[in-house]
């Protein structure tokens, strides 16, 4: 039987007077909240806060928590998010005291061992990388892109040059040409090729001196690396330009090619992505950013830099374009990267992206029999199938799949991204999972395009809500919970 308790929300089960815990009346004179703010800053009550017994809270969260879906509980093969599984060793080490239990606003001769970690972490981005110059300051993916775009514009001025042009592929992630208009910029789209790769010749028609950067993601959204990236790197600088790498999809490449050996001139890491770290949930996060050494000057403070066997917070740099964000970054996420680095080691890094390309090729040669396989016989971490035949046969959309493959305890695949791919369904299996488990899943997937789809059309149906209206869930949302 459902559990009830797990279907009522917690203002529901709210009643007047109970608590967790009842202390005793404090032994000293205790000063009222108006003998201690002003009174401009009172509140006129206290906020509706629900009031439960300990244990009623306990199973209120626990109970939710039984519905979630996660990487420790189900596959994830949501393709461009890499979800794979992150070492429990990383989180044991990330709750150590001596690293949450530190203030940002410490003195720096009590925090050495913190700076150390994360001076070499630098080091450590900077080699995989192949650009010396490097911030641990940005929160977030977009917010790396945010902020590299912000150090290209910076650079622009330094030189006199009014560029105002950023490049984006039609196949980039939604936040390159947003990340771009956010700092002033104009964008323009490439197009992709046939074979779903930078068109170059588009490519050419819209290079001009205008343009400041071109941000593209190698290997792409699709999956593919392009073999032409030192040509459209050489066409982009020889017209004054810069390349940006979204490092998205850097968990294909660790080890085997550097960003800045192929040309890019700025790049961010997604760390809870290519290393370790929660993911999911709207963070957190962490987005470093890695530069060439002319770029340097520009990047954000401060950075960690050392003397001798000292380490510190360099926050001079009459270029710098200044903080980002409140105190050093995320330093939760950034520890927890380290310690994947330093536990894999650089050949440890490399067997990562090959195990992460050889389960993306298996599953490839599975999938391909069930839909059909747009760009590419081979793919690097993840491909993108397409249900278009299945609609225009059967009615089976994209949608219908991923709601479905719940019914089979997996968490559904990317549908509809990139949107170069009509009913794309993209799929990233990551270095952590095992041959049983991929063949489990496509399995599932042929099970499901033998079913009638009416079915599939009401799926799925383990969960609690099945397919929630979506257009007027955006149209009306329900921000805020009223008590009757």
């Amino acid at each position: 039987m459902r559990n009830q308790q797990a279907t009522r929300l917690i203002f529901e089960m709210s009643r007047p007077g109970r608590r967790a815990a009842v202390l005793a009346p404090a032994e000293l004179p205790v000063p009222s909240a108006e003998e201690l703010l002003p009174a401009e800053h009172l509140a006129a009550g206290p906020p509706p806060l629900p009031e439960l017994a300990e244990g009623d809270v306990v199973r209120h969260f626990v109970n939710l928590s039984t519905q979630n879906m996660s990487v420790d509980t189900h596959f994830y093969p949501l393709g461009s998010c890499t979800m794979k599984y992150n070492p429990k060793r990383n989180e044991r080490l990330g709750a150590l005291p001596g690293f949450v239990a530190v203030h940002p606003l410490q003195d720096e001769a009590t925090i050495q061992g913190w700076l150390k970690l994360l001076h070499e972490l630098q080091g450590m981005l900077a080699e995989i990388s192949g650009l010396p110059g490097v911030s641990l300051q940005p929160a977030a993916g977009a917010h790396g892109e945010l902020t590299a775009l912000m150090v290209a514009a910076a650079h622009f001025r330094a030189r006199g040059e009014s560029r105002d042009v950023v490049l984006t592929a039609d196949s980039a992630h939604g936040t390159n040409p947003a990340s771009a208009a956010m700092v002033g910029y104009q964008t323009r789209t490439v197009n992709s090729g046939r074979d779903g790769l930078v068109d170059i010749e588009d490519l050419r028609a819209k290079l001009d001196d205008r343009v400041a950067v071109f941000m593209l993601t190698n290997p792409n959204t699709l999956g593919l690396f392009d073999s032409r990236i030192r040509e459209i790197t050489s066409l982009v600088h020889d017209r004054g330009g810069l390349i940006y790498l979204d490092g998205a999809n850097m968990n294909a490449i660790l080890g085997i090619v550097r960003p800045g050996d192929f040309g890019a001139d700025l790049m961010h890491y997604n760390p809870h992505k290519t290393f370790s770290g929660p993911h999911g949930g709207g963070g957190p996060g962490a987005g470093p950013i890695c530069v060439r050494d002319f770029l340097a000057p520009y990047l954000p403070r401060p950075i960690v830099v050392r003397e001798g066997d000292r380490y510190r917070w360099d926050h001079e740099g009459a270029d710098s374009i200044g903080r980002v964000r409140s105190f050093f970054g995320n330093m939760g996420v950034l520890l927890r990267a380290y310690a994947y680095i330093r536990t894999y080691g650089g050949v440890g890094l490399r067997e990562v992206s090959e195990d992460a390309v050889l389960g993306a090729n298996y599953l490839l040669s599975r999938v391909r029999h069930i839909l059909d396989v747009p760009h590419g016989q081979r793919c690097m971490h993840e491909f993108v199938a397409t249900a278009a035949r299945l609609k225009k046969e059967r009615g089976l959309t994209a949608m219908d799949l991923a709601k479905r493959i719940l019914d089979y305890g997996f968490h559904a695949p990317t549908v509809y991204f990139p949107l170069v791919v009509d009913e794309a369904v993209m799929i990233e299996p990551t270095e952590t999972e095992s041959k049983e488990t991929l063949d489990a899943f496509a399995a599932a997937l042929f099970r499901i395009t033998e079913e009638s789809v009416d079915s599939l059309r009401s799926a799925p149906h383990s969960t609690r809500i099945s397919r929630p209206d979506d257009v007027a869930a955006a149209r009306r949302p329900i921000t805020r919970w009223k008590p009757e």
